[in-house]
């Protein structure tokens, strides 16, 4: 048994496929949980997973995350706030923006862990990309 502890690091591990700063907290044979951090004014690049389902926590900050089920099916814009927790369950569309004057804080769980960033496909979404850069 291998047990790990980690403090959150000033600078990210990674740009997510999404655009968003990402921190990695801990891994397990079952799941993965970062940080995630996307400054005032971002938007990120719209996504859908391959194979992996999320759970969110908002930590800090203010945004929006945007949810569609399949071509046609329902669709949602949240508010993300502290305190707000959501789910990005596998197939689903997903975007967020960061809307107030502080950073938009996120505590992510991945389940399975993440894969790596082939994980991620750019689908259309909700609002225009602004001031991030998908990465992998």
């Amino acid at each position: 048994m291998v047990w790990q502890t980690c403090r959150l690091r000033a600078e990210p591990d990674a740009v997510a496929p999404d655009g968003s700063a990402i921190r990695v907290l801990a891994t397990l044979g079952g799941a993965s949980m970062v940080h995630c951090t996307l400054q005032p004014g971002q938007t990120t690049v719209a996504v859908q997973h391959r194979s992996v389902e999320e759970l969110w926590y908002c930590l800090g900050g203010r945004g929006e995350l945007w949810r569609a089920a399949g071509q046609g099916g329902a669709e949602e814009v949240v508010r993300l706030e502290p305190g707000v927790g959501a789910s990005i369950p596998l197939g689903v569309r997903f975007q967020f923006r960061a809307t107030g004057a502080a950073p938009l804080e996120l505590l992510i769980a991945t389940v399975p862990p993440w894969p790596g960033p082939d994980e991620a496909v750019a689908v259309d979404g909700c609002w225009p990309p602004a001031g991030v850069t998908g990465g992998g």
